[in-house]
Protein backbone atom coordinates (compact mmCIF):
# COMPACT_ATOMS: atom_id res chain seq x y z
CA UNK A 1 0.00 0.00 0.00
CA UNK A 2 1.30 3.44 -0.93
CA UNK A 3 1.14 6.31 1.54
CA UNK A 4 -0.56 9.35 0.03
CA UNK A 5 0.35 12.92 0.88
CA UNK A 6 -2.91 14.76 1.74
CA UNK A 7 -2.59 18.53 2.05
CA UNK A 8 -5.47 20.86 2.99
CA UNK A 9 -5.26 24.50 1.95
CA UNK A 10 -7.49 27.54 1.69
CA UNK A 11 -9.45 27.52 -1.53
CA UNK A 12 -8.77 29.93 -4.36
CA UNK A 13 -11.25 31.30 -6.89
CA UNK A 14 -9.93 28.82 -9.46
CA UNK A 15 -11.14 26.00 -7.15
CA UNK A 16 -14.78 26.85 -7.97
CA UNK A 17 -15.20 23.61 -9.94
CA UNK A 18 -14.18 21.30 -7.06
CA UNK A 19 -16.31 23.33 -4.63
CA UNK A 20 -19.31 22.96 -6.97
CA UNK A 21 -18.67 19.22 -7.20
CA UNK A 22 -18.45 18.98 -3.39
CA UNK A 23 -21.81 20.74 -3.03
CA UNK A 24 -23.35 18.45 -5.65
CA UNK A 25 -21.96 15.37 -3.86
CA UNK A 26 -23.20 16.63 -0.49
CA UNK A 27 -26.75 17.15 -1.80
CA UNK A 28 -26.49 13.68 -3.40
CA UNK A 29 -29.86 13.99 -5.15
CA UNK A 30 -29.84 15.05 -8.80
CA UNK A 31 -33.54 15.95 -8.79
CA UNK A 32 -33.08 18.21 -5.76
CA UNK A 33 -29.99 19.94 -7.16
CA UNK A 34 -31.76 20.49 -10.52
CA UNK A 35 -34.74 21.95 -8.66
CA UNK A 36 -32.35 24.24 -6.78
CA UNK A 37 -30.04 25.33 -9.64
CA UNK A 38 -31.65 24.26 -12.91
CA UNK A 39 -30.51 21.74 -15.52
CA UNK A 40 -27.00 23.21 -15.82
CA UNK A 41 -26.56 22.97 -12.06
CA UNK A 42 -22.78 22.44 -12.02
CA UNK A 43 -22.25 25.68 -13.96
CA UNK A 44 -24.57 27.53 -11.56
CA UNK A 45 -22.84 26.05 -8.51
CA UNK A 46 -19.46 27.05 -9.98
CA UNK A 47 -20.67 30.63 -10.43
CA UNK A 48 -21.93 30.66 -6.84
CA UNK A 49 -18.51 29.37 -5.70
CA UNK A 50 -16.70 32.10 -7.69
CA UNK A 51 -18.55 34.88 -5.84
CA UNK A 52 -17.52 36.18 -2.43
CA UNK A 53 -20.79 36.64 -0.52
CA UNK A 54 -22.52 33.28 -1.11
CA UNK A 55 -23.04 30.05 0.81
CA UNK A 56 -20.55 28.14 -1.34
CA UNK A 57 -17.97 30.89 -1.84
CA UNK A 58 -14.34 29.95 -2.39
CA UNK A 59 -13.57 32.39 0.46
CA UNK A 60 -15.22 29.95 2.90
CA UNK A 61 -13.81 26.72 1.51
CA UNK A 62 -10.86 24.44 2.11
CA UNK A 63 -9.49 22.14 -0.60
CA UNK A 64 -7.66 18.83 -0.20
CA UNK A 65 -4.91 17.79 -2.55
CA UNK A 66 -3.61 14.24 -2.79
CA UNK A 67 -0.06 14.09 -4.11
CA UNK A 68 -0.57 17.61 -5.51
CA UNK A 69 -3.88 16.90 -7.28
CA UNK A 70 -7.18 18.45 -6.12
CA UNK A 71 -9.26 15.64 -4.57
CA UNK A 72 -12.06 17.27 -2.58
CA UNK A 73 -13.39 20.31 -0.79
CA UNK A 74 -15.33 21.43 2.26
CA UNK A 75 -17.27 24.68 2.57
CA UNK A 76 -19.03 26.29 5.51
CA UNK A 77 -19.75 29.47 7.42
CA UNK A 78 -21.12 31.01 10.60
CA UNK A 79 -24.75 29.87 10.88
CA UNK A 80 -25.75 33.40 11.91
CA UNK A 81 -24.78 34.51 8.38
CA UNK A 82 -27.11 32.09 6.55
CA UNK A 83 -29.74 34.66 5.51
CA UNK A 84 -27.12 37.11 4.23
CA UNK A 85 -25.21 34.41 2.33
CA UNK A 86 -28.44 33.06 0.86
CA UNK A 87 -29.13 36.50 -0.60
CA UNK A 88 -25.91 36.27 -2.63
CA UNK A 89 -26.57 32.65 -3.54
CA UNK A 90 -30.13 33.34 -4.67
CA UNK A 91 -28.95 36.35 -6.67
CA UNK A 92 -26.77 34.01 -8.76
CA UNK A 93 -29.56 31.42 -9.07
CA UNK A 94 -31.96 34.16 -10.22
CA UNK A 95 -29.45 35.40 -12.82
CA UNK A 96 -28.83 31.88 -14.14
CA UNK A 97 -32.20 30.16 -13.74
CA UNK A 98 -34.73 32.98 -13.45
CA UNK A 99 -36.28 31.94 -10.16
CA UNK A 100 -35.49 31.70 -6.48
CA UNK A 101 -35.80 28.26 -4.88
CA UNK A 102 -37.63 27.57 -1.65
CA UNK A 103 -35.40 25.83 0.82
CA UNK A 104 -35.48 25.09 4.54
CA UNK A 105 -32.88 26.67 6.82
CA UNK A 106 -30.29 24.06 7.68
CA UNK A 107 -28.39 26.04 10.31
CA UNK A 108 -28.77 28.89 12.77
CA UNK A 109 -26.81 31.25 14.96
CA UNK A 110 -24.59 29.53 17.49
CA UNK A 111 -22.87 27.05 15.21
CA UNK A 112 -20.22 27.21 12.54
CA UNK A 113 -21.93 25.25 9.81
CA UNK A 114 -20.24 22.60 7.68
CA UNK A 115 -22.43 23.06 4.62
CA UNK A 116 -20.87 20.66 2.13
CA UNK A 117 -18.00 18.23 1.89
CA UNK A 118 -17.18 16.05 -1.07
CA UNK A 119 -14.33 13.88 -2.30
CA UNK A 120 -13.88 12.88 -5.94
CA UNK A 121 -14.65 9.16 -6.45
CA UNK A 122 -11.07 8.16 -7.30
CA UNK A 123 -9.85 9.55 -3.94
CA UNK A 124 -12.49 7.98 -1.68
CA UNK A 125 -11.33 5.52 0.94
CA UNK A 126 -8.00 7.32 1.45
CA UNK A 127 -9.06 9.42 4.45
CA UNK A 128 -9.51 12.64 2.45
CA UNK A 129 -13.02 13.28 3.82
CA UNK A 130 -11.84 12.77 7.40
CA UNK A 131 -8.91 15.14 6.87
CA UNK A 132 -11.20 17.80 5.34
CA UNK A 133 -13.71 17.61 8.21
CA UNK A 134 -10.94 17.78 10.83
CA UNK A 135 -9.33 20.76 9.08
CA UNK A 136 -12.71 22.50 8.91
CA UNK A 137 -13.29 21.96 12.65
CA UNK A 138 -9.78 23.24 13.46
CA UNK A 139 -10.44 26.34 11.35
CA UNK A 140 -13.78 26.99 13.08
CA UNK A 141 -12.41 26.48 16.59
CA UNK A 142 -9.29 28.49 15.75
CA UNK A 143 -11.51 31.41 14.73
CA UNK A 144 -13.21 31.32 18.14
CA UNK A 145 -16.35 29.31 17.38
CA UNK A 146 -17.35 26.84 20.07
CA UNK A 147 -19.50 24.51 17.99
CA UNK A 148 -19.48 23.02 14.48
CA UNK A 149 -22.79 21.80 13.11
CA UNK A 150 -23.93 19.85 10.07
CA UNK A 151 -26.86 17.85 8.80
CA UNK A 152 -26.66 14.34 7.39
CA UNK A 153 -29.32 12.37 5.55
CA UNK A 154 -30.77 9.57 7.68
CA UNK A 155 -30.35 7.39 4.59
CA UNK A 156 -26.57 7.94 4.59
CA UNK A 157 -25.33 5.90 7.59
CA UNK A 158 -21.76 5.73 6.26
CA UNK A 159 -21.38 9.53 6.39
CA UNK A 160 -23.07 9.67 9.78
CA UNK A 161 -20.67 7.05 11.11
CA UNK A 162 -17.69 9.15 9.97
CA UNK A 163 -19.06 12.26 11.66
CA UNK A 164 -19.73 10.40 14.90
CA UNK A 165 -16.19 8.98 14.86
CA UNK A 166 -14.97 12.58 14.57
CA UNK A 167 -16.85 13.65 17.71
CA UNK A 168 -20.21 14.84 16.34
CA UNK A 169 -23.38 14.05 18.29
CA UNK A 170 -27.02 14.29 17.26
CA UNK A 171 -28.92 17.24 18.70
CA UNK A 172 -32.08 17.05 16.60
CA UNK A 173 -33.70 16.44 13.22
CA UNK A 174 -34.23 18.93 10.37
CA UNK A 175 -36.14 18.67 7.09
CA UNK A 176 -34.02 19.49 4.03
CA UNK A 177 -34.62 18.86 0.32
CA UNK A 178 -37.58 16.64 1.20
CA UNK A 179 -35.57 14.38 3.53
CA UNK A 180 -35.31 14.13 7.27
CA UNK A 181 -31.75 14.94 8.26
CA UNK A 182 -29.95 14.35 11.52
CA UNK A 183 -28.59 17.60 12.95
CA UNK A 184 -25.19 16.87 14.46
CA UNK A 185 -22.80 19.11 16.38
CA UNK A 186 -19.25 18.89 17.63
CA UNK A 187 -18.32 21.07 20.58
CA UNK A 188 -14.89 22.57 21.07
CA UNK A 189 -13.00 20.63 23.70
CA UNK A 190 -11.64 22.58 26.63
CA UNK A 191 -7.89 22.28 26.97
CA UNK A 192 -7.84 23.50 30.53
CA UNK A 193 -5.97 21.50 33.14
CA UNK A 194 -7.31 21.27 36.67
CA UNK A 195 -4.69 21.82 39.36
Amino acid sequence: MTTRDIIVRKARVEDAEIIARAVEMAIDNEEAVRDYCGDDYLAVLQEIARRKATQYSWTQALVAEVDGVVAGAVVGYDGAQLAKLREGTFEVVMECVGRIPRIDDETEAGEYYLDSVGVLPQYRGMGVGRVLVEAFCCKAFGEGHSCVGLIVDMENPKAEELYRMLGFEQIGVKPFFGHQMRHLQRKKQSNSILL
